[in-house]
């Protein structure tokens, strides 16, 4: 797993094969966030990664410059790995959770910039997280939420809705939260 760029650019860290998290592939990482350039600049922003896994797209956010990065991940190895990284990089610009992610989002109170949400292609309510995102009010006006999915999913009629882009077997759904008109 390597970081694509900013500061800590072409920095890697070897997955343990052990592990059952799926890392989003570099080639499909490079691409959305090539994509997401066009959306939102990540630096000074607040971002929560969802479904941390290896924390992969943690790790690029803090390169990129967010100021604050919530990286929540049930899996007690994933989540020590997720720490394990970051001491290596001597950051503590990300704060990693170990916990459910939908106890956290039900129990958060803050917003955020940008969300990430890589969770098990297999998730029976994968269908509801971008419902769950906007009812719980987690994403900041003119945020960005990316959600990472199986091709069997098409949210193109959430009315958050922005695009869809597939990389490989490796789907995106982006959404993002108007900015509410002044007056």
């Amino acid at each position: 797993m390597r970081i694509i760029t900013g500061i800590y650019k072409g920095r890697r860290f070897d997955v343990p094969r052990s592990f059952k998290a799926r890392p989003t592939t570099d080639f499909a990482k490079e691409n959305i966030f090539n994509v997401l350039n066009a959306y939102t600049d990540f630096d000074g922003s607040t971002a929560l990664d969802l479904f941390a896994g290896t924390g992969s797209i943690s790790l690029e956010l803090v390169s990129r410059g967010c100021k604050r990065v919530v990286s929540v991940e049930q899996d007690r190895d994933h989540h020590a790995f997720i720490l394990q990284c970051l001491k290596k990089l001597g950051t503590d610009t990300c704060l990693p959770v170990r916990g459910d992610v939908f106890r956290f989002v039900k129990s958060c109170k803050q917003q955020f910039d940008f969300i990430f949400a890589d969770p098990p292609y297999s998730l029976k309510n994968l269908g509801e997280i971008p419902d769950i995102i906007f009812e719980k009010g987690l994403l900041a006006d003119g945020g960005m939420f990316v959600l990472e999915h199986g091709k069997e999913y098409d949210f193109s009629t959430n009315t958050h809705f922005v695009e869809h882009r597939a990389y490989g077997s490796v789907n995106f759904s982006l959404f993002t939260k108007a900015v509410k008109e002044a007056g």
